[in-house]
């Protein structure tokens, strides 16, 4: 079966998968064309319409400075995406070649780096988190630098996992006998046989570099105004919680739902490239 069918096969056999693909190419294509899709400018104000209820003119209303709150829902999600992959690109330049000599090299070298990924994983993520962030400086790409630091141990931690049983394999020691170096070795046997579950570890970061976003911005340690974003909506909301308590529904269901499409793609994933699930 060729990969198209197979992926096409895995949609119709799931249609959890496919929603939440579905659901997220969708925002994907809002992000890119927020300037044309949105309503008004996200940061034009109309200070006589403010905390306004949804009417013709506003289809979610306008947040405490009369701000179209649909505009600036559509001009959150490039932020809220970006955050996300950088975040996990992050994680993954970081985690990926610290795992693999981990695993590969084992001796001293796998003693040091496990008690260094013991000692960050003791951290509380969105502490380390915010510690990261205050030492690079307040800003979206800076916390999400920092996001990416605190997700590089897990997966560190995986790929280290993932390599202890792939070095045994005969193809490696086969590999090993014919001369490979040590690069090779990992960059053309280990790495690509511990792909699969970092695809899925992936797709989780994903969910949980989105959630870290929305609290860094609420704590406004994020993106900074006026530039939106959906943390920033919520915290904006949460001020305002007495006079519209409404205004938190858009902010918090895009989260809500872009996390759990997030989840749900990884854990059909997961199904998906374990055979030992699909014979469950």
């Amino acid at each position: 079966m060729s990969k198209s069918n197979a992926f096409t096969s895995w949609l119709r056999k799931d249609p959890r998968a496919a929603i939440s693909l579905g659901f997220l190419l969708l925002l994907v294509l809002i992000a890119l064309g927020a300037n044309w899709i949105a309503p008004y400018p996200p940061t034009e104000q109309d200070l006589v319409n403010t905390l306004a209820d949804a009417d013709g003119k506003h289809w979610l209303g306008t947040d405490d400075l009369g701000r179209d709150v649909l505009s600036r829902l559509i001009h959150g999600a490039p932020a809220s995406l970006y955050a996300s992959a950088l975040a996990v690109g992050v994680a993954l330049l970081l985690g990926v070649p610290v795992g693999l000599l981990a695993g590969f090299l084992g001796g001293w070298v796998d003693d040091v780096i496990s008690r260094g990924i013991d000692t960050l994983l003791s951290f509380p993520a969105i502490v380390l988190a915010i510690a990261v962030t205050g030492a690079l400086g307040i800003g979206l790409t800076n916390g999400m630098i920092a996001v990416g630091i605190v997700f590089a141990p897990q997966l560190a931690r995986l790929v280290r996992a993932r390599t202890l049983v792939v070095r045994q394999e005969l193809y490696v020691d086969a590999a090993r006998c014919f001369g490979a170096s040590t690069s090779r070795l990992l960059w053309r046997h280990v790495l690509p046989n511990t792909v699969q579950p970092v695809i899925v570890q992936v797709t989780l970061l994903l969910a949980g570099a989105l959630l870290a976003e929305a609290s860094l911005s609420f704590l406004g340690l994020g993106i900074q105004p006026p530039h939106p974003s959906w943390g920033a909506m919520l915290a904006r909301a949460y001020q305002n919680m007495e006079l519209a308590p409404t205004q938190m529904l858009a902010p918090g269901l895009a989260i809500l739902c872009t996390a759990l499409a997030f989840n749900a793609l990884g854990e059909s994933l997961r199904v998906a490239l374990d055979p030992t699930m699909k014979r469950l």
